[in-house]
């Protein structure tokens, strides 16, 4: 075989390859900066069922927009991209997810950026691309007032996790390690996992300490309940986005970055935090380590 029919024949399968492929539906969607400048909105995905990260309030309006931590600091991304990408009318649109749904969210190309409370491991960036972090966080649970300390007090007792979280697989490995049976319960919702525990169903809920802290504080209904000292795990908490999309990635990491050496971070915390709030050592350390210089 000539040269030539060898180069005409490498031709016509790359053409045909690409001609399958795309006839099969399998030709990727477009960068997601370049969706962004096309349609000059940046969509993300929220938890209405993950506070201080992400939920809407009880008793909201159905039309009312998410708040908490990881939803306000999207939103700042949103407003240093106005400048940074050069699109001054960008606007925001809200997808919802849940524990369950939320990496799809990403996969499928409904939502860019998921901010919510995820977790940032070595096997969910399989599927997804994480920013640099953006919180420190560790799984704990909620107990009664006499309830069980430890997980090792856990022995034929019920207890409660969401689904589909790291928090899940925490606690499995825990009763595991420590070779004690406990039922596990799968709930929809943080509210109702810890509501079991208020009324006696369960002997503890299992969720991000955060969580957990900022539902004890907030809901008169638990006043009664308690936060075990025991943490289950240390845990970097990112924001999600679409797997191989350096410079998507780039684009969230700087706007990150430029928030946190800016101290702009701080007016993000106090406002999902409360006013009187600051961020601890440990978190402000993050902030000065993880703000990349330009």
């Amino acid at each position: 075989m000539s040269a030539l029919s060898r180069t005409f024949g490498a031709l016509t399968l790359a053409s045909t390859v690409w001609f399958a492929g795309d006839v099969l539906g399998q030709t990727p969607p477009p960068s997601t900066l370049d969706q962004i400048r096309s349609s000059k909105t940046l969509r993300i995905g929220y938890d209405a069922d993950a506070p201080p990260f992400s939920y809407i309030a009880p008793g909201s309006p159905a039309t009312a927009a998410p708040q908490g931590y990881s939803v306000d600091l999207c939103r700042a991304i949103a407003e240093q991209f106005k400048e940074q990408l050069k699109i001054p009318d960008l606007k925001v649109t809200y997808v919802p997810v849940n524990s369950v749904t939320r990496f799809d969210a990403i996969v499928d190309n409904k939502a860019d950026l998921l901010c919510e409370s995820s977790t940032a491991t070595l096997s969910r960036r399989t599927k997804v691309d994480f920013s640099i972090p953006i919180f420190i966080d560790g799984a704990s649970f909620a107990i009664g007032p006499n309830g069980p300390r430890d997980v090792s007090q856990l022995a034929g007792k019920k207890v409660a996790v969401l689904p589909g979280t790291t928090t899940e697989q925490e606690l499995r490995r825990a009763l595991t390690g420590t070779r004690i049976n406990a039922e596990i319960v799968l709930v929809k919702t943080n509210q109702e996992g810890v509501e079991m525990v208020e009324k006696g169903q369960v002997a503890a809920y299992f969720a991000d300490r955060a969580t957990l802290t900022f539902l004890l504080r907030k809901e008169k209904q638990f006043a009664n309940l308690l936060m075990a000292d025991t943490y289950l795990s240390i845990e970097p908490i990112a924001l999600a986005m679409r797997r191989g999309d350096s410079d998507f990635r780039l684009a969230v990491d700087t706007a990150l970055s430029h928030i946190y050496r800016q101290g702009k971070i701080v007016q993000v915390f106090k406002g999902a935090f409360g006013p009187l709030n600051t961020p601890s050592q440990l978190l402000a350390a993050l902030y000065q380590i993880s703000g990349l210089p330009d």
